[in-house]
C-alpha cells in the first residue's frame, strides 16, 4: 500500500486526547451526571379567583419569570413546578392554577383538598372580582383543609390609575378571616409576586417538623420518617367569612 494513504487507525475508546487527560475528563463527567439533592419537602400550592383577574400571570410571573398581556383563559387546572430554598430547606412546590369560570368549578374543587396555601386573588380595577370574594371562600371552606395557608392578592397594581378597590377594603376582607394574610401586586412589573409564595411558603414551614425529612406537605401523602411522637399543635379553628 502507498505510505501517503497509510492512515493510523484511532486508539478504542475514540477521541483524540492524550491518554493523561481521560482520567480528568472521567471524573468531570461524573461530577456532572451527578443527581441534583433531592428536595427535604413537596407542597401543593392552588390559585383561585375570578376570570381575568390575573392568576396565570402571576404563577408564570413566579415560576418562568414571564408575563403575557394577551394569556387565554385556563381550562380546569394547569400547573408549574419550581424549587425554592427557605429556612434551609430544599422546597418543591407544584403550583396548580385554576379556571376562574363557574362551568369548572366540579373539576377544580378536587384540588382544594391537598393544598397546603391558597393564593386568592382579585383584580384592583374590577370590583365584580371582589365581590366575587365571599363565594371563593365558600369553595374553600366545603373543600379545603382548615390547616390550609391563605393570601389575599390584589393584582394589577400597574394600573393604580385605574383602581376601584382600595388597598384598605382589600386589607378589611383579610382581616375578617382568620390567619389570612393580604398584600398587592402586579405580575406585570413583577412587584410582590415572589413575595407571595415565598409568605406562604414560610408560614406553613413554620408550622411543619422541619426535622422530618423528605416529608410530603399533603394530606394524601405519607411522610418518609416516622412521624414525631408528639404531633405539632394545631391552629385555633380558622373563623371564615359567610
Amino acid at each position: 500500500m502507498d505510505p501517503r494513504y497509510d492512515i493510523p487507525r484511532r486508539a478504542a475508546g475514540g477521541g483524540g486526547g492524550s491518554a493523561s487527560s481521560s482520567p480528568a475528563l472521567g471524573a468531570q463527567s461524573r461530577r456532572r451526571k451527578m443527581p441534583p439533592r433531592p428536595a427535604d419537602f413537596k407542597l401543593q400550592i392552588i390559585i383561585i379567583g375570578s376570570r381575568g383577574v390575573g392568576k396565570t400571570s402571576i404563577m408564570e410571573r413566579f415560576t418562568d419569570d414571564t408575563f403575557c398581556e394577551a394569556c387565554k383563559s385556563t381550562v380546569g387546572v394547569d400547573f408549574k413546578i419550581k424549587t425554592v430554598e427557605l429556612r434551609g430547606k430544599k422546597i418543591r412546590l407544584q403550583i396548580w392554577d385554576t379556571a376562574g369560570q363557574e362551568r369548572f368549578n366540579s373539576i377544580t374543587s378536587a384540588y382544594y383538598r391537598s393544598a397546603k396555601g391558597i393564593v386568592l386573588v382579585y383584580d384592583i380595577t374590577k370590583q365584580e372580582t371582589f365581590d366575587d370574594l365571599p363565594k371563593w371562600m365558600k369553595m374553600i371552606d366545603k373543600y379545603a383543609s382548615e390547616e390550609a395557608e391563605l393570601l389575599l392578592v390584589g393584582n394589577k397594581l400597574d394600573c393604580e390609575t385605574d383602581r376601584i378597590i382600595s388597598k384598605q377594603q382589600g386589607e378589611r376582607f383579610a382581616s375578617r378571616i382568620s390567619g389570612m394574610r393580604f398584600c398587592e401586586a402586579s405580575a406585570k412589573d413583577n412587584f410582590n409576586v415572589d413575595e407571595i409564595f415565598l409568605k406562604l411558603v414560610d408560614d406553613i414551614l413554620s408550622k411543619m417538623p422541619l426535622e422530618v425529612p423528605n416529608k410530603e406537605l399533603s394530606n394524601s401523602v405519607l411522610s418518609l420518617q416516622p412521624e414525631p411522637e408528639v404531633p405539632p399543635e394545631l391552629p385555633p379553628p380558622r373563623m371564615r367569612c359567610c
